[in-house]
């Protein structure tokens, strides 16, 4: 069982699970175009067993059923994202009809449950015509994203809690044009520069457009992973300040400060896009709460490979079904840290925290403490920076269901339900069961 209650809470702090787009829907369905996530998926070895999000938990036709279980667990909120593509097939120009009923029904299903919708605009399936353009490389972008902010917006935006244009920049950035685990499955130095401008920018762009329909509670959804040094030597302090200004500071610095790490522009700097330092007045356009996506921590050791001359080594700690370690504590150091240099009394929401476990059907039930377990450390982290006066408003669990977990098709589980993905049908486990008694 948890160990917390509602009470244990300030009064009006949002418990709620997310998920997004392309990972629960069923792309295939209602006339959604192409992604770069269905490319990436089609090229050997990207994906585990080639696997695409095309049916995925076919959320598209089961919404009523999925919020069902949002509202019987006692959420107050669901986080879900946009899909582009399905919003417009191209990127650009005509819209999908059945795209955007589809989310006014999703609202309007949540509104009849009382669950307030918590929208992002964009959760990584870029339309694949943008990505023949140059996708996050090309500065035009800002403003496709922009408009596609408008269009899905002025469906939807009357009736949606809160809005954040991006899902976690750095996976946007750095980890699909650096490392290559993602789409487009780059791993160039210049497109990341770009990308990881550019994505900061289409966001002030966003947050513009949304500000210009007459919308507000909108925010920022950072991922955050502590850096530890792997060692005691000035190097690894060196090589875990650097990584965790490309993966954390990079994004808040841009947003809050408009300005980004020296540290980091050692690196980047020669490959940015030109003029990039005049667009911080729009990187910067204020915002009204900022989320943090929280899982693990990094030990980094330094190496004298190119820059940033630096690899992860194992940690020591008990770790997830991902390989990730579990470490609360990291959590706790990001809220102090995030509202003392970045963010001040804006509301600070843990948007993701959640982790993978290899849980199976026994009996009819799902046992899983290890997730239990897990979400009780996490909770005591956010209680204990509430207790130091951090702004904390909510926190948010990944994910509601099983589903697609990207390069890794459908092994990893995050849900909270159990999700067969032969007959489809949901099986709550028991960290659902066990949310529900805490939160009723």
């Amino acid at each position: 069982m948890m160990r917390h209650a509602r009470q244990d809470f300030p009064p009006g702090f949002t418990f709620g699970t997310a998920t997004s787009a392309y990972q629960i829907e069923g792309h295939a369905l209602g006339g959604a175009g192409r992604t770069h996530w269905d490319s990436f998926a089609a090229t050997p070895g990207n994906v585990v067993r080639a696997e695409n999000g095309a049916r995925a938990c076919e959320h598209y036709l089961r919404y009523e059923e999925d919020l069902d279980l949002v509202a019987a667990a006692g959420f107050d909120a669901y986080r879900f994202s946009t899909s582009w593509a399905r919003v417009l097939p191209e990127g650009r120009g005509v819209a999908n009809q059945e795209g955007l009923d589809f989310y006014d029904r999703l609202v309007d299903a949540m509104l009849a449950r009382g669950i307030k919708p918590l929208a992002t605009l964009y959760h990584w399936e870029l339309p694949s015509p943008l990505a023949d353009l140059g996708g996050w490389r090309n500065r035009d972008i800002a403003g496709w994203f922009a408009d596609f902010a408008e269009i899905i917006m002025g469906r939807i935006g009357d009736r949606v809690h809160s809005v954040a244009p991006i899902n976690e920049p750095w996976c946007v950035g750095w980890l699909s044009h650096f490392l290559g685990h993602h789409a487009p499955g780059l791993r160039d130095i210049r497109a990341t520069a770009r990308a990881m401008h550019h994505v900061m920018l289409a966001h002030g762009r966003a947050i513009q457009a949304m500000r210009a329909l007459g919308m507000d509670n909108l925010g920022a959804v950072f991922n955050l992973e502590w850096a530890d040094p792997a060692d005691s030597s000035p190097e690894a302090r060196q090589a875990a300040d650097l990584y965790d200004g490309y993966y954390n500071r990079f994004f808040l610095s841009g947003v809050f400060k408009k300005c980004y790490p020296e540290n980091v522009l050692a690196g980047l700097g020669p490959h940015m896009p030109k003029n990039w330092q005049d667009d911080f007045d729009t990187i910067g356009t204020p915002v009204d709460w900022c989320g943090i996506n929280y899982y693990t921590r990094k030990l980094i050791a330094p190496d004298d490979g190119p820059w940033p001359h630096h690899h992860e080594a194992p940690g020591p700690l008990p770790k997830t079904q991902m390989g990730w370690e579990i470490y609360p504590q990291g959590l706790f150091d990001f809220l102090k840290r995030t509202a003392r240099d970045y963010t001040g009394d804006l509301p600070i929401y843990v948007t993701e925290n959640g982790m993978a476990n290899d849980d199976s059907l026994k009996d009819g039930a799902v046992p899983d403490q290890m997730r239990i377990d897990y979400l009780n450390d996490h909770l005591d982290a956010v209680r204990s920076a509430i207790a130091e006066g951090v702004p904390v408003a909510g926190y948010m669990i990944w994910s509601l269901l099983d589903n697609y977990e990207w390069a890794l098709g459908y092994e990893k589980r995050f849900g909270l339900v159990h999700v067969d993905f032969e007959t489809l049908t949901r099986t709550p486990k028991a960290s659902y069961h066990a949310l529900a008694a805490m939160l009723r």
